[in-house]
């Protein structure tokens, strides 16, 4: 009968060195296990049990509401209107911070000279605090006197009230975002590096333009950076908040008169909730539905991408 083969043990040298290895790791990565735990993990489990109660801020004392704060959110007009708000706004801001952000990328991708330059001025609104880009779209989006609609009326285009107007306010929103977009244009412009440069020699050698380029070779090799870049945006739409906040709601009544309603997002919404009226209870159950509507998203995403993404490994 054949003897089965035993691995070899390792000295107790190296089973010392592998854990001294580890110890020295854990001790790396400490300040975020630590900020991990109390401010991440700490937090999801504080505001959980914080749901399931309404809790005075004065008083400092909780008392248990069971499920109440949860079957309000089926029953509240206003957080139907913030989530339909939000939902439009992913809709709208997500396909266009990616088209905007590839097409950036492309141009930089194909400069020659220069190219470090134009990465550096197109990178740059994203280094303007929100407060200021808030400022000047203000001032950009005025009905009356902004830029935008002077712009528009050289050409004899009547420009919207973009900020009281309620079917243009998501839009003046999106428009905003998109100044940031340099962000996702950098992971793009990185993706596009990566490609090989044989596989478009080969599509050329079979006749293949510009165009056909693009879609048959550029996005399926950069489909995992596109796939990355739709979870996170779709994500980050979700919790909108400075630019809808910084536009409309830094006084009690709103920044556009009127149209208060259309302006309200989840985000804000939940901060009202929490930092205004004190229902703490209810924000943390509004910020828990959130949290599932995002996952449920997100998964669904996950699903569809494994026919439309291409792995090179598989």
């Amino acid at each position: 009968m054949a003897k089965v083969a035993r691995s070899p043990k390792l000295p107790r040298q190296r089973v010392r060195y592998n854990r001294r290895e580890a110890l020295v790791g854990l001790a790396f990565i400490s300040p975020w296990i630590v900020g991990f735990l109390v401010f991440t993990a700490g937090a999801m489990i504080y505001s959980l049990v914080l749901s399931f109660s309404n809790y005075n801020l004065a008083r400092n004392t909780m008392a248990y509401a069971g499920w109440a704060n949860y079957e309000r959110l089926f029953t509240d007009p206003k957080l139907a209107a913030a989530l339909s708000n939000t939902l439009v706004y992913v809709i709208l801001a997500v396909p266009a911070e990616i088209v905007v952000a590839l097409g950036l990328a492309l141009l930089l991708a194909a400069a020659g000279r220069g190219a470090g330059f134009f990465r550096t001025t197109f990178y740059l609104p994203k280094m303007t605090p929100s407060v200021a880009t808030a400022s000047m779209f203000l001032l950009l989006l005025n009905g009356n006197t902004g830029a935008i609609n002077q712009f528009l009326g050289w050409f004899g285009i009547q420009g919207p009230q973009w900020l009281v107007d309620p079917a243009w306010i998501k839009p003046s929103i999106v428009l905003m975002t998109l100044w940031g977009v340099s962000g996702t244009m950098v992971i793009f412009l990185a993706a596009l590096k990566n490609v090989p440069r044989e596989l478009y020699e080969v599509a050329s050698l079979d006749g293949a333009g510009p165009i056909r380029q693009f879609w048959n070779v550029t996005l399926p090799m950069i489909s995992p950076v596109l796939f990355f870049n739709t979870v996170i945006l779709s994500i980050a739409g979700f919790q909108v908040f400075d630019q809808a906040y910084l536009l409309f709601w830094r006084d009690q009544s709103g920044g556009a008169a009127g149209a208060s309603d259309s302006s309200l997002f989840y985000a804000v919404y939940l901060f009202q909730q929490a930092f205004r009226q004190f229902k703490f209870g209810y924000a943390a159950a509004m910020a828990w539905l959130l949290f599932c509507i995002i996952m449920a998203v997100t998964a669904i995403q996950r699903a569809v991408s494994k026919r439309l993404v291409y792995y090179e490994g598989e």
